[in-house]
Parts: structure tokens; C-alpha cells; sequence
């Protein structure tokens, strides 16, 4: 059964209507399937569709980037990489349900993936706590991270969730402690790490897990420090005034490639990523691996310097802020020992030969 949000009234009573004109049989027994009628009904379908979502506030993408038949991250997980080896437990408290992370290969490349996930269904909603991750899944995820640093293997990371779990067990075992650990080991892995907004990217639950050479976001996700309800009650007093709320906090993917927080959006079908999960398994699929193949030919240290230089320069060119004497950009400074290691890395056979030019031109004068 579909699940249709309140901008979509139009949509559900017309599929409603080709689903009867598709099935033969009806009241009065077996009846003429009249395909002009349902190729008109599903053109209307598709210019309706087409028009809403062209259109969306900042609230309406909120409200698809929650749709409870978007595809999730088990989703992803299960159909792009193939020999999942899922690994459980932080090695201090316990497992951690709402987070699926483990080593696999992605066009026959090991890489680790890690998911939040937010379930399917009620039972397995309950299961997995909304995607709300405690202390334990980010020390899983670190573990995790650690380990794959030490291999040299890339991690990919699927962002879903409304934010960390703010239980009082969650903030006994170290809430904040977790999340800033976790990003601080994000920010000084030196393998590649492409972090992928599919629905919510809330709060600290989300940048514990987003601070990684790319992020990317779906279309219709959205990636912001508070929700907007949590955002409209804090300076409006009202919770209701979501619309304003969202459309100050520039959540949408297109507000935040503009503001370079994000570096791409990967589009999605007509009507959200739910109606097409095969087109927007294939969309993924592309994004991963044109990204990957970026860091190709990069070694460690340039991996660990573009990270550090992405984060440094957010918010130096574009902006709330008015003021322009801010530098446009802003690079690492070198020691004289880094530098010259690297003319020695780049050279090294030219200066093996000059030296040992040297070396004989030495001996032939002192002979």
C-alpha cells in the first residue's frame, strides 16, 4: 500500500483511479481495459507529479525527505555491495541496532559501508530506534573507521537519521563525548570517505558521521543542525511555524551545494526517490563510484589535507555573513621538512642520479 503526503491528495485520487482501469475485473466480472484512458490518466499523473515537485518548500522537502517508503540504508547496502561481512558491538557496552556497519566489495573493491538505519516498519522502527544512534554506535563506528584506516580501505557512509538518541542512558554513557570523538576521527582518516545524506541528516547524529572528503545528499533529503519543529519552537515559541523555520535554515540540498556546505546532489526520480528504487539505486551507484575514482591517484596525505581544507573553507566564500575582507581561501602551512620530502618524492630518481654524477666526478678528480 502507498503512503501519499498532504500535497499529493491529487496524485493518490488519480492512481486510485488507474488501478481500477489496470485490473480486468471488477464488480461485473471481467471487463475491456481501456488503455487510451490509462495512458491519459498516467500522462496527467506525471505533469501533476512533475509541477509539485518542482515547486517544494523547504517544508514539503522535508516532509519526502521523511517518507516512510523511501528507500533506507539497509536498502542501499544490501543491493550495491556484494560479500557483506557486518561487524556488531563498540567493545566497551554493546551493539548498537540502529546503525548497520561492516567490511564489503563495491565493484569488487574492499571498502567499509556504514548506514543508519531507521526500519521498515513499526516493529523494526522500535528495533532500530528511529535511526537514532547512542553512544555505543558511534564507538562502533570509530572502531570501525580505525580499522579501515589502518587497511587502507575507503569507507562509504549512509546518512538517515533525526538526530542522536537524547535518552538519559544515552547522555550517562557519553552522548556529546561519542559524537565528538567520532568526528574528530572522521576529520584524520587518511583513506577516502564519501558520507551520503538519503533522507534526514539531523543534528550531531548526522555530522559524527559527515565530516568526510564528499558529502553528497539525495534531491529531496535534507541535512540541518536542529528540525525545523525543534527550530520553530526555540525562536518563534510555536511549533507550528515550521515553513519559516525551514526555509531559514537553508536545509534543502539545493541551499547547501549553493552554500558549498555539500559538494553534490544526486537527483532523483519524478515524485522522490520512493517511486523509482531502481533509477535512484543506479544514481547512487555512479555518484560512489565517480567519487572513488577521484581519490584514485591521491596518496594519504593529499586524502587528509582536502578534507581538512573542505571543512576550513565553509562559509569563506558564500554565506550569512556580509563581510568580504574574509580570505577566499585558506591552505595548510607546511614545515621546510614536509616540503622538502616532497621535492624528494617527486625528483627522487633525479636526484639519485645527480648524486651519484656527483659521487664519480669526485673520485675522478682525487684519483
Amino acid at each position: 500500500m502507498k503512503n501519499y503526503l498532504n500535497f499529493e491528495k491529487d496524485i493518490k485520487d488519480l492512481e486510485s483511479e488507474l488501478d481500477k482501469l489496470k485490473d480486468p475485473y471488477n464488480s461485473e466480472g471481467i471487463a475491456e481495459v481501456n488503455t487510451n484512458k490509462i495512458s491519459n490518466i498516467q500522462n496527467e499523473i506525471d505533469a501533476k507529479l512533475k509541477k509539485i515537485y518542482s515547486n517544494l518548500n523547504s517544508w514539503e522537502t522535508t516532509l519526502v525527505a521523511r517518507h516512510e517508503d523511501r528507500p533506507k540504508a539497509k536498502f542501499f547496502i544490501e543491493n550495491l555491495f556484494d560479500d557483506i561481512i557486518l561487524l556488531s558491538g563498540d567493545r566497551f557496552y554493546g551493539e548498537d541496532k540502529s546503525v548497520i556497519a561492516g567490511f564489503a566489495k563495491f565493484e569488487s573493491k574492499s571498502v567499509l559501508v556504514i548506514g543508519q538505519e531507521k526500519g521498515d516498519d513499526l516493529e523494526t522502527r522500535l528495533d532500530r530506534n528511529f535511526g537514532m544512534m547512542r553512544p555505543e554506535g558511534y564507538r562502533k563506528t570509530i572502531r570501525l573507521m580505525k580499522l579501515a584506516d589502518k587497511f587502507k580501505i575507503p569507507i562509504i557512509l549512509f546518512i538517515d537519521t533525526p538526530g542522536a538518541y537524547p535518552g538519559v542512558g544515552a547522555e550517562e554513557r557519553g552522548q556529546a563525548e561519542a559524537i565528538a570523538r567520532s568526528i574528530e576521527c572522521s576529520i584524520n582518516l587518511t583513506v577516502p570517505t564519501i558520507s551520503i545524506i538519503i533522507g534526514e541528516g539531523g543534528s550531531g547524529g548526522a555530522i559524527a558521521l559527515a565530516s568526510s572528503n564528499k558529502v553528497i545528499m539525495l534531491e529531496n533529503a535534507i541535512y540541518s543542525v536542529i528540525s525545523p519543529e525543534g527550530c520553530a519552537t526555540i525562536l518563534w515559541r510555536d511549533p507550528t511555524k515550521t515553513l519559516e523555520a525551514s526555509q531559514a535554515m537553508k536545509l534543502t540540498a539545493k541551499d547547501l551545494l549553493e552554500l558549498e556546505v555539500i559538494d553534490e546532489i544526486i537527483p532523483e526520480p519524478l515524485g522522490g526517490a520512493q517511486r523509482d528504487k531502481e533509477l535512484i539505486l543506479n544514481n547512487v551507484k555512479e555518484s560512489i563510484t565517480k567519487n572513488l575514482g577521484l581519490f584514485a591517484g591521491m596518496n594519504q596525505e593529499e586524502i587528509l589535507l582536502q578534507r581538512k581544507n573542505k571543512f576550513l573553507s565553509i562559509g569563506r566564500n558564500k554565506g550569512f555573513s556580509t563581510q568580504l575582507n574574509v580570505k577566499d581561501s585558506l591552505s595548510i602551512k607546511e614545515t621546510y621538512y614536509i616540503k622538502l620530502r616532497k621535492i624528494f618524492l617527486n625528483y627522487k630518481n633525479q636526484i639519485t642520479l645527480l648524486v651519484l654524477m656527483l659521487f664519480f666526478i669526485f673520485i675522478f678528480i682525487n684519483l
